[in-house]
C-alpha cells in the first residue's frame, strides 16, 4: 500500500462511518412509516391504496428538489448543506406523528421528500471529491450499507416502540417522534465532521492534501468512458447516456421501496406480533449489508461494473419470486433475504457508472437528475403494491411485478453498460 492509499483509507475511516449513520437516519425516517402503518392505518381509517400513495409521495418532493439541492451543495459546501438537510427532514419526520388523515399524510410525506432531497446524490458527489473511481465501488457500498443497517436497527426498535404509549400519544406516534431525533443530532454534528473537500480537512497535513489531489487527478486522467466525460450542465442534459441510465436505476428503486415499505405488513399478516415482526424484517437486511460490501469489493478488484449489477439484479428477481409464491412463512422470509441481498447490492455498484461519467457541475446536476427521476420508482412501487393488495387481497401479484422490474434492471444495465460504458476504468 503506497502513501496515497494509506491516506485515503484514513479518510474513509473518518468520513464514511458518519456518512453511513446519516443515511441510516434518513432511510429510517422515510421507511419507518411501514411500521407506523401497523397501527396508524386502522386508527386513521387509511385504506391500503391511500397508504401506498402517501408512502410514495415522499419521492415527488425528492423529484422536484433534488437537482437544486445538489447544486446548492456544490455552491455552499457539504458541511452547511448536509446540516440543513438533516435538521429539516428530522423536524418533518417528527411532525408526521400528528397527521390527522389522508390529506395531512400526503402533504407531510411530500415535504419530507423535499427536505431530504439531495442527501443521497450529494453524498455520491462528495465521494468523488475524496475517492478515485478505481476504488469507489467499495466505498459507495460501505456508505450505502446504511440503508439495510437502518432496517436492521430500526425494524426491531420500531416494533418495540409500537408498544409504547402515554401522554395521549399512540405507539406509532412515539416511534415517529423518537426516531426523528438522531437526524437533528447528525445535522448539527456535520458542521464539525464533514470537511467540504480534502483541501479543508484539518486532520490532513498540507503534504497529505497534495498527495490526495494528485491521486484524484491521476485517476481522472487514466479513466476512460466511451464518448468522453461530461463536465458542463447543458452538455450533461444533452447527452443520452444520463437519461438511459434512468431505466435500470428506476427499476431497482421500484422494487426496493415496493418491498421495503410493505414488508412489515406482509410479515405481520403471517401471524407474528409487532415485536416479532421487527426482528424478522431485520433478517433480510443483514444479508443485504454483506452482499453490498462483497459485491463492491469484487467489482473494484475486477474493474467491472455492469456484469456485477446484472448478477445482483437477477438474484433480486429470483428472491422476490420465491417470496411471492412460496407456500410457507420460512420460504417467504428466505425469499425476501435473497431479494434484499440482490436489490441492495445492485444499487450500490450501479452508482459507480454515472459517477465515472460525470465531472464538475455535470456531476452535481447529473447525479441529482438521475436520482430524482429514478426515485419516482419509490412512488410507483409502494403505490402499485397498495393497488394490488386492495384489489386482489394478497401480495403475490404485486411482488411478481417487483420481480419483473428487477429483471428489466438486469437486462437493461447489461445493454447500457456494454454499449456506453465499457471499459469504465483503464488500468
Amino acid at each position: 500500500m503506497d502513501r496515497a492509499d494509506a491516506i485515503l483509507r484514513r479518510a474513509a475511516w473518518r468520513l464514511i462511518p458518519f456518512m453511513c449513520l446519516m443515511y441510516v437516519a434518513s432511510f429510517l425516517d422515510r421507511v419507518n412509516i411501514g411500521f407506523a402503518a401497523l397501527q396508524m392505518n386502522t386508527q386513521l381509517g387509511l385504506t391500503p391504496q391511500i397508504y401506498g400513495i402517501a408512502a410514495g409521495m415522499f419521492f415527488w418532493g425528492y423529484f422536484l428538489f433534488e437537482v437544486p439541492s445538489n447544486l446548492m451543495l456544490e455552491k455552499v459546501g457539504a458541511r452547511l448543506w448536509m446540516c440543513r438537510i438533516c435538521v429539516t427532514w428530522g423536524l418533518l419526520s417528527m411532525a408526521t406523528a400528528f397527521v390527522q388523515g389522508a390529506t395531512s399524510f400526503y402533504v407531510l410525506r411530500f415535504l419530507l421528500g423535499t427536505a431530504e432531497a439531495g442527501l443521497y446524490p450529494g453524498m455520491v458527489l462528495y465521494m468523488t471529491y475524496w475517492f478515485p473511481a478505481s476504488s469507489r465501488a467499495r466505498f459507495l457500498a460501505l456508505f450505502l450499507a446504511g440503508v439495510p443497517l437502518s432496517v436492521v436497527i430500526g425494524a426491531p426498535l420500531s416494533g418495540w416502540l409500537l408498544g409504547v404509549s402515554g401522554h395521549g400519544l399512540a405507539g406509532w406516534q412515539w416511534m415517529l417522534l423518537l426516531e426523528g431525533i438522531p437526524s437533528l443530532c447528525f445535522g448539527i454534528a456535520a458542521l464539525w465532521l464533514l470537511p467540504d473537500r480534502p483541501a479543508t480537512a484539518k486532520w490532513l497535513s498540507a503534504e497529505e492534501k497534495q498527495i490526495v489531489q494528485a491521486r484524484l487527478d491521476a485517476d481522472q486522467a487514466a479513466s476512460h468512458v466511451p464518448g468522453g466525460h461530461l463536465h458542463g450542465l447543458w452538455e450533461m442534459l444533452a447527452d443520452k447516456r444520463i437519461w438511459i441510465l434512468m431505466i435500470p436505476d428506476f427499476s431497482i428503486v421500484f422494487a426496493l421501496y415496493g418491498m421495503n415499505l410493505w414488508l412489515p405488513q406482509i410479515v405481520k399478516a403471517m401471524g407474528f406480533t409487532n415485536v416479532q415482526t421487527g426482528f424478522i424484517v431485520a433478517l433480510p437486511y443483514i444479508l443485504a449489508m454483506a452482499a453490498m460490501v462483497g459485491l463492491g469489493i469484487s467489482s473494484d478488484r475486477r474493474g467491472e461494473r455492469e456484469g456485477h449489477v446484472a448478477f445482483a439484479a437477477l438474484l433480486g428477481t429470483v428472491g422476490t419470486l420465491i417470496a411471492a409464491w412460496a407456500g410457507s412463512p420460512v420460504l417467504v422470509i428466505a425469499g425476501f433475504c435473497v431479494a434484499a441481498a440482490g436489490i441492495y447490492a445492485a444499487l450500490a455498484v450501479f452508482w459507480t457508472l454515472p459517477a465515472a461519467l460525470l465531472r464538475g457541475t455535470a456531476a452535481a446536476a447529473g447525479l441529482a437528475l438521475l436520482n430524482s427521476f429514478s426515485n419516482l420508482g419509490g412512488f410507483f412501487g409502494p403505490s402499485i403494491m397498495g393497488w394490488f393488495k386492495q384489489h386482489t387481497g394478497g401480495y403475490s401479484a404485486g411482488l411478481t411485478l417487483l420481480a419483473a422490474s428487477m429483471l428489466l434492471a438486469a437486462v437493461s444495465v447489461l445493454w447500457i453498460g456494454r454499449r456506453f460504458f465499457s471499459p469504465v476504468i483503464v488500468r
